[in-house]
C-alpha cells in the first residue's frame, strides 16, 4: 500500500502521525471539544474525527494501546485491540477504558491510540470433521509452560 486516503470528519482533528522514522504504528489524536474524564472502571468512546479510505480488501487497520499510556496510567482499548475493515468509511473511535483506581483527564488533540495497518488473509473456509496431530495437540491456556507454575511462583512483592 503506496498511499492511505484520510478524511478529516470533525474539525480540529489531527491526522495520524509516526513519531519517529521507525515507528510501525500512527498515533492516533482525541478530537474534542474539551477535557473528558474517564473515571475508575468506566469506558467512554473517544473520537478521532478522521476516516480511512482502505482501499485493498486484504488489508485492515488495527488499533491498539498506547505503551505509556497503559502501562502508566491502565489507559486502554476497551476491546484491546480494535479492526477497522477495509470497507468501513466512518469516524475511527477509540473506546477507552480506565482501568486504574483514579479518574484520567483526555485532553483534546491528546494521542490516546496506535493504528498499525496489517495485511489479512481471507481463505475459503473448508468444513472437516478432522485435523492434522501435532505435538501439542488441544493443550492450551499455560500448558506448554508458565501455567503449571504455582500461582505465587512468578509474584514479586
Amino acid at each position: 500500500m503506496e498511499q492511505l486516503k484520510v478524511k478529516k470528519v470533525k474539525s480540529g482533528a489531527c491526522l495520524p502521525q509516526r513519531a519517529t522514522e521507525g515507528s510501525a504504528g500512527y498515533d492516533l489524536f482525541a478530537c474534542l471539544e474539551g477535557p473528558v474524564t474517564i473515571l475508575p472502571g468506566e469506558i467512554v468512546k473517544v473520537g478521532t474525527g478522521i476516516a480511512l479510505g482502505i482501499e485493498e480488501k486484504h488489508c485492515g487497520a488495527f488499533l491498539f494501546a498506547r505503551s505509556g499510556l497503559a502501562s502508566k496510567f491502565h489507559i486502554a482499548p476497551a476491546n484491546c485491540v480494535g479492526v477497522v475493515d477495509s470497507d468501513y468509511r466512518g469516524e475511527i473511535i477509540i473506546p477507552l477504558y480506565n482501568g486504574s483506581d483514579r479518574a484520567f483527564v483526555v485532553h483534546p488533540g491528546e494521542r490516546i491510540a496506535q493504528m498499525v495497518l496489517l495485511p489479512v488473509l481471507l481463505p475459503q473456509l473448508e468444513e472437516t470433521d478432522e485435523l492434522d496431530d501435532t505435538q501439542r495437540g488441544a493443550g492450551g491456556f499455560g500448558s506448554t509452560g508458565r501455567g503449571n507454575l504455582d500461582l505465587n511462583e512468578g509474584i514479586k512483592s
